[in-house]
């Protein structure tokens, strides 16, 4: 029988072409994806959905979509797909990270030259008959500072495009490397550099915890007065309400935003002001970027539905169907060390060292050090996968190294991944069990035992009399409650590492109550 997709936004008629080409039975639908319930009774009957923005593969549409294996969106942004939800079902979710990429830098150049001249009121004024030659007096560009936020893939073209227009270019991005910044041509700054020192500000970053609201009145305040913001990235990096104040007290001159909080948004307290530029999400609007990622998600559907070949996956590695089994508990620990060590590393990375020892120095490697790539990256870039995790470590010049070896040590095989910023290196080892489980084994050197739990706690303390009472009690007077409790140190009396399971994320007022121990040096959360 052969597979059938359902293609439930508009994607181009070629796109749709290379699915019957292959083999497969396409059904396009481009409106159903704005009709829940027509698309909650059709989606049984597929084995894959190709979307784009206006579908939302809730985990109730997934729950009814008894035989779906793939979805493709045709874009970067996942955000309409729930994606532990699909993991959860064994379906492999795909996008098409690279497509967009110059289409999006190309609209945030033209909302910032739209708003340095205001060319969208004047076009109104003029086409309603009025010559209002002196209200609109705009800014130029040359010499102007323009800040980008997210030195990624979009941002470093938008960089590239400012500087052709003679702009100083200054760049915060925790990943981009001072060797990069100065191959791209920008000068690598902090974030409060940025809102210090720029006459506009561009933000190229994926929406995370760590980004979201990330322009607030706090940051604002931090701005030149008169300063102009373009956000082309994600809704909810911006704070809308505290953009509205500062337009209308004048802290902020301008803003130009293509994207929101929430869309559609057909109502807004923004809309109607002089000093705003507003587009309804255009970024990835083009003739050529909706025909490159429409293209390019058809070709990997049909080549996963056919051949089982997998590309551009955010929940599958891509490895083939024979290494698949054997393979697969290593990526799974691989992505995990890599994550343990991304969620705890705040500086800029210079360097990743991934040692393999054992039978696992034999398997695809390759596939090993994107997974955990992508472990590392994810906490602060959010859209990233094992093909992705490479290129975006590349192009923020994090340097790679693989290191194969014999067994060492009381473990037959194991992972070994080590973090290099300019002012630390820290590790952290992991193996498979014959329960197929990943384990940590070894922290900073630091011999100790545990399992990846869905949330943790972790603390480096001084190993003192005293401090596991203290914390035990902490934890317990808080309501948080322990399920499983593992130390380890160096030597007595020295540094020792405490990690600890626990049903639900500490508090924020109980993490700042645990740094505050006498033991304590460090403690943060953790997520798996």
């Amino acid at each position: 029988m052969k597979p059938r997709v359902l293609v439930s936004d508009k994607l181009s008629e070629a796109s749709i072409q290379i699915f019957r080409d292959r083999g497969i039975d396409v059904d396009y639908q481009p409106d159903l994806g704005k009709d829940k319930d027509a698309l909650l009774a059709a989606i049984s009957q597929y084995d894959g959905l190709a979307i784009r923005s206006a579908t939302k593969v809730s985990p109730k549409l997934i729950a009814a979509a008894t035989k779906l294996k793939v979805i493709g969106r045709a874009g970067i942004g996942v955000d309409n797909v729930d994606i532990p939800a699909a993991t959860g079902r064994g379906i492999i979710v795909m996008n098409t990270p690279f497509g967009n990429a110059i289409t999006t830098a190309e609209h945030a150049i033209s909302l910032m030259m739209a708003l340095a001249r205001q060319i969208p009121e004047a076009n109104a004024s003029t086409h309603a008959g009025k010559w209002e030659k002196n209200r609109f007096m705009g800014v130029e560009l040359f010499n102007k500072t323009l800040g980008v936020i997210g030195c990624g893939n979009i941002g470093a073209i938008v960089a590239d495009r400012a500087l052709g227009l003679k702009m100083k270019v200054i760049a915060f991005d925790p990943f981009l490397s001072p060797e990069r910044a100065i191959e791209i041509g920008v000068e690598k700054v902090e974030l409060e550099d940025v809102l210090r020192r720029s006459d506009f500000i561009t933000l190229h970053t994926p929406l995370t915890d760590k980004t979201r609201g990330i322009i607030d009145r706090a940051a604002i305040a931090k701005m030149k007065k008169g300063v102009r913001i373009i956000n082309c990235a994600r809704g909810g990096l911006v704070v809308e309400e505290a953009l509205q104040e500062a337009l209308k007290s004048g802290q902020v001159a301008g803003a130009a935003l293509d994207v929101f909080e929430t869309e559609p948004a057909t109502q807004h307290p923004l809309f109607g002001l002089e000093n705003i530029v507003a587009t309804p999400h255009l970024g990835a609007s083009t003739a050529e970027a909706q025909e490159n990622v429409a293209i390019q998600i058809a070709e990997q559907m049909a080549d996963y539905l056919i051949t089982g070949a997998v590309s551009n996956a955010l929940n599958m590695p891509s490895i083939s169907a024979d290494e698949a089994p054997r393979l697969r508990p290593f990526i799974a620990v691989a992505e995990k060390l890599g994550s343990f060590a991304g969620q705890l590393t705040d500086e800029p990375i210079t360097g990743i060292v991934i040692e393999y020892a054992g039978e696992v120095g034999d398997m695809n490697t390759r596939a090993l050090t994107s997974a955990a790539l992508a472990g590392v990256l994810k906490p602060m870039l959010g859209d990233v996968n094992m093909v992705s995790a490479p290129v975006v470590a590349k192009e923020r010049g994090i340097k790679v190294d693989e290191v194969r070896q014999t067994q060492r040590g009381a473990y037959e095989t194991y992972i070994r991944l080590a973090i290099k910023t300019e002012k630390m290196e820290r590790s952290v080892a992991g193996t498979v069990f014959s329960d197929g489980k990943p384990r940590i084994i070894q922290i900073k050197g630091i011999e100790l035992e545990s399992e990846f739990g869905p949330h943790m706690l972790y603390v480096t303390n001084m190993d003192k009399p005293g401090f596991i009472g203290a914390l035990g009690m902490l934890l317990g007077n808080a309501g948080v409650n322990i399920a499983t409790f593992h130390l380890g140190r160096q030597a007595q009396g020295q540094e020792a590492i405490c990690l600890v399971q626990i049903d639900e994320p500490v508090p924020e007022a109980v993490l700042a109550a645990v740094v505050k121990l006498p033991q304590v040096k460090q403690a943060k959360r953790l997520a798996f």
